[in-house]
């Protein structure tokens, strides 16, 4: 049977942001190849009206799909089935869970299994719970006529913990990115570059999409219940001031941004737009600025989750190597992007 236990609006947020905390906790069906996959799956994701959620694999292949190849979603190791556990109980509980009481479930010891949780999800089981009630708060707010309401609703114990837990987030939460667009204006365009054909779209409060070679199809799978609007005066300033930022390197921090990921992503996303233009940091040193410096593979899916090119400049970090690593959008791109800001090396251009 399809998932039931999350909603499907959260489950595609999860996989277009390719966030590993939620593998387990259900599948991807894509009907048009007949597969399923891990909501982590590195592959590109397909058209939203294509996508069915199922519980687990068996569910899936109840439906006449096969496992996916490249992320292999039925083989699932015990640390994630002990993430997959403790994730489930932290959602369950109304209030936070102790480690140890969390780690007493998976049969390891509380300092291994905190390793093993930063690991697989960026964040400690104490971080991820905070992260929960900062998400069900913000949740909150639209559904409860009452500030005071919204805070008990969330879990907090009272006012001064929910306004200390959300200080610099609450007025924040991005539009675009909930139910799939469902209410917002997305004003978008696809223009030349001497990168090749950009889209570029943005809600009122700013670029929710930068890309590189896809256009009104690929709007629409991510913000399937959006209103699509080509241009538009305003629109057409800010396309302006993103062209700029993409053909000579600078500072665009003045540029509006509307996004969204989970705690440890949006810290990601924060330091990449630290980076200065002519410097690179390596995935080691991004988890380490992002506050994690033991998750490192967290940190290069958070990369790669980055639904703004350029403007997060998930470009400029490569690997320790000194190699340039991937890039959603091709080496080249990313060659390209480098050299223009005199950050490339002799022997990788």
């Amino acid at each position: 049977m399809t998932v039931s236990m999350i909603d499907p609006d959260e489950c595609w947020t999860a996989v277009l942001g390719r966030d590993r905390a939620f593998d387990g906790r259900f599948v991807t069906g894509v009907l048009s190849t007949g597969i399923y996959c891990r909501p982590s799956c590195a592959a590109r994701h397909p058209r939203r009206e294509n996508v069915r959620f199922f519980a687990d694999g068996a569910a899936a292949r109840g439906a006449g799909l096969r496992p996916c190849k490249r992320c292999l979603p039925d083989d699932v190791s015990r640390d994630e089935r002990a993430v997959m556990g403790a994730i489930a109980a932290i959602r369950a509980a109304e209030q936070p869970l102790a480690l140890a009481a969390l780690a007493a479930e998976t049969g390891y010891s509380t300092t291994h299994f905190q390793r093993v949780f930063t690991r697989h999800t960026g964040l400690s089981p104490a971080a991820y719970a905070r992260a929960l009630m900062a998400e069900r708060a913000a949740q909150a707010l639209t559904e409860e006529r009452r500030v005071t309401d919204a805070v008990y609703a969330a879990g907090y114990s009272g006012p001064s913990r929910f306004y200390a837990a959300n200080e610099g987030r609450l007025g924040m939460t991005p539009s675009a990115w909930a139910n799939g667009g469902r209410g917002v204006t997305i004003r978008w365009a696809v223009v030349p570059t001497t990168l090749g054909d950009m889209l570029v779209a943005a809600t009122d409060k700013g670029v929710c999409r930068l890309s590189f070679g896809e256009g009104r199809a690929a709007l629409e799978a991510r913000f399937p219940n959006a209103e699509l609007v080509a241009g538009g005066a305003e629109f057409a300033r800010l396309l302006d001031e993103v062209i700029r930022a993409v053909e000579t390197p600078g500072d665009f921090a003045h540029i509006p941004l509307d996004v969204k990921g989970t705690a440890f992503q949006e810290a990601v996303w924060r330091e990449l737009r630290r980076i200065p233009a002519g410097e690179t940091r390596s995935y080691a040193e991004l988890a380490a600025a992002a506050g994690n410096p033991g998750a490192v593979r967290a940190a290069g899916s958070a990369n790669g989750a980055n639904n703004v090119a350029v403007l997060i400049p998930c470009h400029r970090v490569i690997r320790s190597d000194g190699s340039l690593g991937g890039y959603a959008y091709g080496l080249e791109v990313k060659r390209a992007l480098l050299q223009r800001e005199g950050a490339l090396d002799d022997d990788l251009l």
